[in-house]
């Protein structure tokens, strides 16, 4: 399970729109949301829009596998998309906040994250200005929330700056096949052992046998 995570503006978002475009092993996780769609969001493809009431109603059945308010919204992982990649035999990814990418490190031990950096202060002002969805008000209280995310950094297992997204997005899979390639031999040592205490148990049982 790979996790993406970034101050807003800094791209995280691209990034895993493009390496889902170049990759065949990777599905996205679907997350939810309380807040509105923006123009040319669709419901059910970026996000699963769910009103206050119905977010906490799942939230109580146990169907989020994390979440967090951002913003003044919920946003979380339902445990259904979760199961859903694993069951077409990819790589899930997930595109999260910091708060969610935390309960996940904390309950599941084969989560990868990754966090994405802005290449300096000025080009994320640069970013989150031109995007034009923002009041100074709104784009102060972003840069604030910008100041906590970093300091959530050094608890991801890989920070990969996005100077170039090219290069970027080149990192992050390179990341994934790395690890891919970990955990098959991980996969591999622990059925050498398993064979091995097999093979052991056989032999141990074999000599306690009494001689005939």
């Amino acid at each position: 399970m790979l996790v993406l995570s970034s101050p807003s503006g800094a791209g995280k978002t691209t990034i895993t729109k493009a390496l889902l475009a170049a990759r065949d092993d990777l599905g996205f996780s679907i997350s939810a949301t309380t807040r509105p769609p923006r123009s040319g969001e669709v419901d059910g493809v970026d996000y699963h829009f769910l009103t206050p009431g119905e977010f906490e109603r799942r939230r109580a059945a146990g169907a989020f596998l994390e979440w967090a308010e951002y913003g003044g919204q919920r946003y979380g992982t339902l445990v259904s998309e979760v199961e859903r990649v694993l069951a077409q035999g990819r790589h899930v990814i997930l595109d999260i906040e910091v708060q969610g990418a935390r309960q996940l490190r904390e309950r599941r031990p084969d989560v990868v994250s990754i966090f994405v950096l802005p290449p300096s202060v000025d080009e994320l002002v640069a970013r989150l200005g031109g995007r034009g969805t923002d009041q100074p008000a709104g784009l102060e209280q972003r840069l604030r929330r910008a100041v906590d995310e970093l300091g959530e950094a050094h608890h991801y297992d890989y920070l990969v700056v996005n100077d170039d997204r090219t290069q970027a997005v080149a990192e992050v899979a390179a990341i994934i096949d790395a690890e891919s390639r970990r955990t098959r031999r991980q996969q591999a040592s622990l059925e050498r052992v398993q064979a091995l205490r097999r093979g052991l148990t056989e032999l141990v049982a074999t000599l306690s046998r009494p001689a005939e």
